[in-house]
Order: C-alpha cells, then structure tokens, then sequence
C-alpha cells in the first residue's frame, strides 16, 4: 500500500451565527473552499481529481442531497468528478480525509479532495411527516441547528441529554473547575488573535462575502470577564456561553494524495497521514471520546506521546478539552497553540478539515515532526488522526 499526503489545505473564516455569512448558503460557502484549496494548487488539473469526499451534519435544508457533489458543480470542476457527502456529526470532515487517505492508500485515486461545510445559520426548522393525512393534533417545528432532535422512544432518556448538561457531568466526574475552564477559553481567544496578528492564518483562509477573519474571536479576553457570564445548562453550573464552542457557518478543504501525484499536484506534500484511530463511549461521555482515538492513532502510527510537539483538539467545551489534555497528561502548552473553536468557531462538518490544516501549518512553522488533530463527536465518538511532517 502505497501512503497518503497532506498537499494543500484551506478554510472559510468562521461567522457567527447569524453573523456575516448568514447570508451564503452552505453549498456555496462550500464551493468557495473547494476553489480555495485548488487555488493551491494551479498545477492539477482538476479532471485529475478521482473523488471529492464531502462532510456535512445537518443535511436538513440547502446541505441536502449530496452537498459534496453540489459544491463540485457550483465550483465549476468537471462533471466528470463524483463526489459523496458523509456525515459523522462534529467529525464529519476529518472522517472525509480519513476516507480520502484510505482511498490513496489502497490506490484506488491518487488524487482526493476532502472537506465539509455546515451553516448552522440556515439550518431548517422541519415538521415530523404525519403518517396518515390532516392530523388533528398539533405538530411542532424542530430546529436542526445543533443536538438531538425527533428522538426515537427506544432511545435511552440518559442517552438522550443536552450536550451542555452531558458535559456538566464530565466536569463533575473529573473535578474540573468554572476557574480552569474560564482561563481555558480566554487563552483560546487570545492565541486565536495573536496568530491572526502574526499571520499564521493568512495563507490558509479564503475570504468569502466580505468576511476575511473569523468573526468570533474576542482580542483581550480574561478568565475574570469569563466568570461574570451566568451557567447555561444548570442554575449552579460552570459551562457558560463563554466557555463553550459557538454556533457557526463555515467550510473547510484539503488536497490529499499519493507521493506519485505530486508532479500532477504541481507541488511538494506538506504532511504524511501517519495514523487514524476512532473511538466510541457511551453518548453523554462523547467529550470523553478523543482520549482513546488519539491513542489509537499513535499506536498505528508507531509513534508515543512524547514525540507529539502539536496537538489540534477541537474545543468543543473547555470542560472536555481540559479531561482530554488531563488524561494524555502532555503539556497543554502544545494544544491549540493557534487558538480553538471556542474562539475560532465550530461549524460542525467543517471543524475537521479545520484542524487537520491547522496542525500541518504549525508543524510547518515549527519544524516539528509529529502532530495529532483530533475531535469529540455527539453521541459518543470520536476521530483522530497523526500527521508527520515531510515540508
């Protein structure tokens, strides 16, 4: 088998909620970062491309019916090009690379473009289809913006809880505190805008409907401004608006491909996919998850935590970051250098290409060899996969 390489990466900034991008609908939002990502790369042909491997979490509204394949179209690649959406909530686009590199590896392409888009903005409200026509009941409009919706009866109920209160009982059954995670969150806004300061995320975000920079970011946070926040989930909790991720509309791209395709590329590799690992816990746990996953994936790539120099954990709540970082016992100093998605943002399906681009540009900085990306996904999984850097 042959390996599979990081060529190129790109992203959207990330708007708020009904922020700047409010407006552009995902199958755009995803085109614009498939174009960005091939911008890249001017030497491929994009007829050249064996797949696009899409993900996305809602699928509800204008995502639906293949959102990967829409973008292909409304970017103006081939139609020769297939491409197929997946969908694994939070890790929808890191599964997307994940598949792409298999694909590659197996040689079945040498060429794959991977992604995902989510505009948690536009995402519908649907109404439950009635089995026989004209109920007389009432019928309820459920907003797919984000957690379980239209739940099935069989489901356990304490399977079934908010994502804040699943992650208020991981705090209680690690002991973490309001103070850790509010000093935790104020640190990812602040690395998040010294990076933009410094221009680490220039080169890696394409500017879409006036928006250039991620529009949640809050220059000079303080784990005191954080405290004043009220608790979200429970009268006397510690997750706050503050110390989770946002809702948000972005996309995210990657060009991955065989070492031979580089001459068709136009361009060296950045990172080879070293390792993967997934992992599953039971669904309150799910921020839990990305221990193991990442664990997996160093085994596979034969490598320990001690050769880690990076880490991109996607920052779903403090709280679960912090009992992720706690339990590899490595130095938090090395995760998330560059901000994270509390302040970044965390547009479900594009939060993977996210970070997976975002730890080969610090590997690239850095000089590093090793990286991990990795992400906690709704209804307990988890993705991760190891990179190492070949710049």
């Amino acid at each position: 088998m042959t390996s599979a390489y990081l060529y190129a990466a790109a992203r959207t900034p990330f708007g708020r909620f009904g922020g700047a991008l409010a407006e552009v609908r995902p199958d755009d939002l995803a085109a614009t970062a498939l174009q960005g990502v091939l911008g890249k790369t001017p030497g491929l042909d994009p007829a050249e491309i064996g797949d696009v491997v899409w993900g996305c979490a809602n699928q509800a509204g204008e995502d639906n019916r293949n959102v990967g394949r829409m973008a292909v179209l409304l970017a103006g690649l081939p139609v020769s090009v297939p491409a197929t959406t997946v969908n694994r909530l939070c890790g929808s686009s890191l599964d997307a690379a994940m598949i792409a590199s298999r694909t590659i590896e197996t040689g079945d392409a040498d060429v794959v473009v991977a992604g995902g888009v989510e505009s948690m903005t536009r995402a519908p409200w649907v109404l439950p289809k009635p089995s026989k026509a004209f109920p007389a009941g009432n019928v309820t409009a459920v907003s797919t913006t984000l957690g379980w919706r239209l739940i099935n009866d069989n489901m356990p109920a304490e399977w079934t809880i908010s994502l804040g209160e699943a992650n208020e009982m991981l705090g209680d059954k690690f002991g973490i505190s309001r103070v850790r995670q509010d000093a935790f969150a104020a640190q990812s806004h602040n690395l998040a805008d010294a990076a933009w300061s410094a221009g680490f995320y220039d080169s890696l975000v394409v500017p879409v409907a006036g928006l250039a920079r991620d529009e949640g970011i809050r220059p000079g946070s303080s784990a005191e401004k954080l405290a004043a926040l009220k608790p979200s989930f429970r009268p006397t909790g510690t997750i706050t608006a503050g110390n989770a991720s946002p809702l948000n509309d972005g996309a995210s791209a990657l060009v991955l491909g065989s070492a031979a395709a580089a001459d068709r590329i136009g361009r060296a590799p950045i990172a080879r996919i070293a390792g993967r690992g997934v992992s599953a816990v039971e669904p309150p746990m799910f921020g839990y998850a990305p221990v193991e996953a990442a664990d997996r994936a160093l085994a596979r790539a034969g490598i320990t935590w001690a050769d880690v120099a990076a880490v991109e954990l996607n920052e779903a709540f403090a709280v679960q970051s912090l009992a992720c970082v706690d339990a590899w016992g490595i130095d938090p100093a090395v995760v998330n250098a560059k901000g994270g998605a509390i302040a970044i943002g965390h547009p479900l399906g594009a939060s993977g290409g996210r970070i997976l681009g975002t730890l080969a540009a610090r590997l690239i900085e850095s000089g590093d060899r090793w990286g991990v990306a990795t992400i906690c996904i709704g209804v307990g999984q988890a993705l991760a996969v190891v990179l190492e850097n070949v710049s």
